[in-house]
């Protein structure tokens, strides 16, 4: 049989129900309580909820209480409750749980929002806080810290917020997860993306979110960024850039860039430096209006440091300046009519197609509008010794023997042909190893005097002592 009387300790407590009425009340010590047998004591002497300070508990079914903080009760003398409701209770005097209250979190530590971390906070249900701010089931707001965050019933914690640190050279790319103003107050649609170049702790806000951290390209003198536009923005100048537009950023323009989110990096292009005695053509040249002039050439001599804009390229990569000698010179032929200076400094103009001539001493860079088709050396020839020269214009064919000469612009060496007996005659005369055999030379021994012998040159034939040659004038019809 049990005890009747319950012997209850200081900050215990336990529950009595009237078995008449049905109702369950609370009994809280110190107290020695003595049952009647119309009741029943539902567990034994149970220790009160303490919280300490800096923590809370959460209670679920709290009972209601009176403008003074006196538990309401109904006709039957149960303690009335707020069914599915919670209670956030913070440090307090110990208290009982009443009949139909249940604790929900047990006695948890109150979080501590550090510096440069927030918590994202969502409302659950449409609310009035304190400062008569009113919130609506859904909307987000940020708890910065440092502090320490006391939970309440109509809101939850969705997520902590770490800042974003950002070094010299370096930038966060965020991106609005719904409209908004950021922190610079500036407004943002959803799906927009930004950079913020602020050196230090950034905190994202409430409908930001961090997509990268961008490290800037650190441009040098030998060093720039070839940039495309992705969408139609305007830039940190102010400038409008056209979607598909490219363009270069140099060292003048910033020591260390940090592309924008509307600009794709293409390539790293590399300085083009030209020594002295350097020169390059650089094809689509790009005009004043920072387009390329499609088909256009520009001649850029050195000695120059100079980077390619997007769309230009060079004709044959950088190329020596020519350098003549007095027995050098250059055969060069317009490609379009041109204003030109000849070698006395008389101005004349060169027609599409014409030939000249420039000779050494001299150094010379061919302009875009002029070609250089050969590179020609003079001609050394001794008293005995002598060259075929045509004229392409007349066709004609001239000997021109004994002194140093140089063809003219005009004029083209000519190979003169010789039936094979003559060929091995020459050959004979010149002491090769190619002889006649009956008076019939070989297939294979006129080949061998063939390959000994220039063409170009004009033939000449030691005729031994007590000897005689023929030689037969196909013009004049006649042999001498």
């Amino acid at each position: 049989m049990e005890d009747p009387v319950i012997r209850i300790p200081p900050y215990h407590y336990v529950h009595v129900l009237d078995l008449n009425s049905n109702v369950t009340r609370v009994e809280v010590g110190p107290h020695t309580y003595i049952r009647q047998d119309h009741e029943r004591v539902v567990f034994a002497p149970r220790r009160m909820v303490m919280v300490p300070p800096r923590h809370y508990c959460v209670v679920l079914n709290p009972v209601a209480r009176g403008p003074t903080g006196a538990v309401l009760v109904d006709g039957a003398g149960q303690a009335r409750l707020r069914h599915a409701d919670l209670d956030v209770r913070l440090a307090q005097e110990p208290f009982p749980l009443y009949p139909g209250e249940e604790l929900q979190q047990g006695v948890t530590p109150l979080q501590v929002v550090l510096a440069d971390t927030a918590l994202r906070i969502r409302a659950l249900l449409d609310f009035e806080d304190e400062d008569g701010n009113k919130f609506v089931a859904g909307d987000e707001w940020l708890f910065e810290g440092p502090g320490t965050y006391i939970p309440r019933k109509e809101v939850e914690v969705a997520e902590t917020l770490q800042a974003t640190v950002i070094g010299h050279n370096q930038a966060i790319r965020l991106r609005a997860r719904k409209e908004c103003l950021d922190r610079q107050g500036t407004r943002r649609v959803t799906g927009e993306e930004w950079l913020v170049k602020r050196v230090g702790a950034y905190l994202p806000g409430v409908y930001e979110e961090v997509v990268d951290v961008v490290d800037a390209y650190v441009l040098t003198d030998k060093k720039a960024l070839h940039l495309r536009a992705i969408r139609t923005f305007e830039d940190a100048q102010g400038r409008v850039r056209r979607t598909g537009e490219e363009w270069l950023v140099t060292q003048e323009q910033s020591e260390a860039y940090v592309p924008e989110v509307f600009e794709e990096v293409v390539a790293e292009v590399q300085v083009t430096t030209l020594g002295p005695r350097q020169y390059c053509v650089v094809l689509d040249p790009v005009g004043p209006n920072g387009q390329p002039q499609l088909g256009q050439q520009r001649v850029v001599k050195g000695e120059k440091s100079f980077f390619l804009q997007p769309g230009e390229r060079l004709q044959a990569g950088i190329q020596d300046v020519y350098v003549l000698s007095e027995d050098e010179g250059l055969l060069l032929q317009a490609l379009q009519t041109i204003k030109d200076t000849n070698e006395e400094g008389t101005e004349v103009t060169r027609r599409a197609g014409d030939r000249w001539l420039a000779r050494g001493p001299l150094e010379y860079v061919p302009p875009a509008e002029v070609a250089v088709l050969e590179r020609r050396r003079a001609l050394a020839l001794a008293d005995n010794e002598g060259i075929y020269v045509r004229d392409i214009r007349t066709g004609k064919v001239r000997v021109v023997t004994g002194q140093t000469y140089m063809l003219t612009e005009a004029e083209e060496l000519w190979e003169k042909e010789l039936p094979p007996g003559v060929e091995a005659l020459l050959a004979e005369a010149r002491g090769g190893s190619t002889g006649l055999d009956a008076g019939v030379p070989s297939s294979s021994n006129l080949d061998a005097g063939v390959q000994h012998r220039d063409r170009t040159r004009a033939v000449t034939y030691q005729v031994p002592h007590n000897a005689a040659v023929q030689v037969y004038d196909y013009r004049e019809r006649r042999a001498r």
